[in-house]
This record gives C-alpha cells, sequence and structure tokens, in this order.
C-alpha cells in the first residue's frame, strides 16, 4: 500500500505544482519521449541481466506489498520457537528434536507458530542447522562460519533484482537526455517554420530531460531502495536465528540464548526484556520447562 501511495504523493507535487505555475498537462503528453526512454531502458536491462537476473527481478515485485513481514511479533513467534526446541533438546538431548525437524508440517511445536512454518527461508534455515547440531559432527566455529557464508550468498543473491532495478533507474535521466536530444536536433531540423514552431519543438525535447529525471527517483529507484530494505529485514531475520543457535552452541540455556538474538534485532522490532521474558514464559509452560 505504501507504494501506490508514494507514487501518488510524486505525482501530485510534480503536476500539482506545474498546473500552480499556469503550465498545460497537454504539452507534456510526448508518447515518442516515452517510447525512446523506456524503450532504450528496457533494451538496456535486457543487455546487462541474464534471464536469471529478468526473471528474479520480475518475481521480485509479487513481494513488494509485503510491508512488515518480519515486524516485532514475528521476531517474537522466533525466539518463541526456538525456545521450545531448546528447552527440549536440553531435556531430552538433541536427538529428541530429530523428528520435529525431519518433518515440521507434522511437529506439534512447530504447528503452534504457522507464520514461520509458512516462511521457507526461515524453516529451512531454521532446521538446517538444528539438523547440524543434532549430528554433533561439527565444530561450532565450523557451524558459525557456514551460517555467514550461507546468509552472505542469500544476500547477494536476493540483490540481484534491487541492483538490476538501479542500475536502470540510474540510466533513466541518460536516456531521457538523449531523447531530449533527438528532439533538439529535430527542432533544429525545422528551424525554416519560423521561431513560433522551433519553440514549441524545442519544449516537447525538454519533455525528455523530465520524464527521463522523474521515472528514475521517482519510480524506479525508489523500488531498488525498497527490494533492498527488504533483504535487510530477512538477512536479520538470519542473523537472529544465527546468534540464538550459536549462544546455545556454546552452551547457554535456552532463555539466555532467546535473549542473545533479542540482541541482534533492530531497536524497531526488537521487543524489551520483559516482553520476550513474559513470551518466552508462556512457551516454558508449554514444555514444562527445561
Amino acid at each position: 500500500m505504501l507504494i501506490p501511495i508514494g507514487y501518488f504523493i510524486v505525482i501530485a507535487s510534480v503536476f500539482g505544482g506545474y498546473l500552480m505555475v499556469g503550465g498545460h498537462l497537454g504539452a507534456l503528453y510526448q508518447p515518442a519521449e516515452l517510447v525512446m526512454i523506456g524503450g532504450a531502458a528496457v533494451g538496456a536491462f535486457v543487455a546487462s541481466n541474464n534471464g536469471k537476473a529478468i526473471k528474479a527481478t520480475f518475481r521480485t515485485f509479487s513481494k513488494l506489498k509485503r510491508t512488515a513481514k518480519y515486524n516485532k511479533l514475528m521476531y517474537m513467534e522466533l525466539m518463541a520457537l526456538q525456545y521450545k526446541l531448546l528447552t527440549k533438546a536440553r531435556r531430552d538431548g538433541m536427538l529428541g528434536i530429530e523428528r520435529d525437524i525431519d518433518d515440521p508440517q507434522n511437529s506439534a511445536i512447530f504447528a503452534d507458530y504457522p507464520k514461520l512454518l509458512a516462511d521457507p527461508m526461515v524453516m529451512a534455515f531454521l532446521t538446517d542447522y538444528l539438523r547440524l547440531m543434532v549430528s554433533g559432527n561439527m565444530d561450532p566455529f565450523e557451524i558459525d562460519a557456514l551460517m555467514e557464508h550461507e546468509i552472505e550468498t542469500f544476500q547477494h543473491e536476493a540483490e540481484v533484482p534491487a541492483h538490476a532495478l538501479q542500475t536502470v533507474g540510474d540510466g533513466l535521466p541518460a536516456f531521457g537526455i538523449v531523447a531530449a536530444v533527438m528532439g533538439v536536433v529535430h527542432a533544429l531540423g525545422s528551424a525554416d517554420q519560423g521561431a513560433a514552431e522551433m519553440g514549441i519543438l524545442i519544449a516537447h525535447a525538454l519533455v525528455g530531460t523530465f520524464l527521463g529525471i522523474l521515472l528514475a527517483y521517482g519510480f524506479v529507484n525508489p523500488l531498488a531502495a525498497r527490494i533492498h530494505q527488504q533483504i535487510a529485514e530477512a538477512v536479520k531475520m538470519l542473523h537472529c536465528i544465527r546468534v540464538t543457535l550459536m549462544a546455545s552452541l556454546n552452551g547457554y540455556a535456552p532463555q539466555l540464548a532467546v535473549e542473545f538474538g533479542r540482541k541482534a534485532l533492530y531497536t524497531a522490532e526488537r521487543p524489551t526484556f520483559n516482553e520476550l521474558e513474559d513470551h518466552v514464559r508462556n512457551s516454558k509452560s508449554s514444555v514444562g520447562g527445561p
């Protein structure tokens, strides 16, 4: 919802201000300029990306509507889930959670957290590293290094669409100048039609520069920035899991381990110590304590 609102503010501000000074919107309607700028931008996008990057960029558009997927409640649910799993592992041994992580869909513990269960990224990362912990054959430092490597790989892959859009956005002002120059060339080629007609043609040509800058900084680049923000939220979710599991591997009790995870969060989503303690206490009562 925030994307259409932002676009509306951009359009209302730019064109509203233009009308306030007595401008006529009809003068800005130049389909040829749009064809040149839009076509050049699409062509550059296709030429600078491979098939995987193009497909990933189009798939990303469906995810832009998720404005607050990883919020405070989601993080508290994550830490409560990890608390339950680590408590069970501490009480029954790591093999006690093997069935839960091998088949989360049919696990009584995971069933209490349907939002997390429906998130393939979180589920894959959490269960994969719990499975490594169950195996008991890896050094904690090796697991931590592997987590860091996977998170870095995930981030680089997820940023491909953002970089592709950013590149297009950065090129749009230049394509606008190209369209404007083409318009000026056309105007100069029509100098024999009189100063008045030539002035109109130059005005139409300058619309290209205006459109290129507006499309870049008012529409395309904000989408790239939005994707970067969503990636940062997903990466922070993975780091929260990583820090909690590493605290557990280093011998801390489940309740302290989730406190490590809480400290890894941004302040905007980080629950207070008391909020997390109350949430964990409810989880503790449901599993009978460590």
